[in-house]
């Protein structure tokens, strides 16, 4: 029984460091990107400063990424027309988040469009990313 208990940790304690290690290389990729694209130096305060502003999309809607994700990322949100419920975003409880690049830059444009009736800048997704991986 105590075998399977150390078995267990290990395989959870790796599994873990495997994400963190995927976050991470992600992360710095799109932080890379970004840089290239002339954005930087990324802050953590912007990025939690673009949550919670509001934007009007092009149909008159006032919306922030709050309206769906709610303020504390940690939490599962709730999309405001589906009702849909949405994973926290946080990858310190959702081992998922910001290991794929192609899914992270998908969701910015849909999310971008959606909340500010535009893509966000290189500048405003490095910010958000710099405030994410704290989270």
């Amino acid at each position: 029984m105590r075998f399977r208990q150390i078995m267990i940790t290990i395989f959870l304690t790796i599994g873990t460091s495997v994400f963190s290690i995927a976050q991470a290389d992600t992360v710095s990729d799109l932080l890379a990107i970004y840089t290239n694209q002339g954005a930087g130096p990324f802050s953590s305060e912007a990025g939690q400063s673009l949550l919670l502003s509001q934007g009007i999309t092009k149909d008159g809607m006032v919306r922030s990424c709050t309206s769906c994700h709610g303020e504390q990322l940690n939490k599962k949100g709730k999309h405001i027309v589906t009702d849909k419920i949405i994973q926290p975003m946080a990858p310190s409880v959702n081992s998922e988040r910001i290991t794929d690049q192609k899914k992270v830059e998908k969701w910015f444009r849909r999310n971008c469009k959606w909340t500010f009736g535009r893509e966000c800048t290189a500048q405003e997704k490095g910010d958000f990313l710099s405030f994410l991986k704290t989270q």
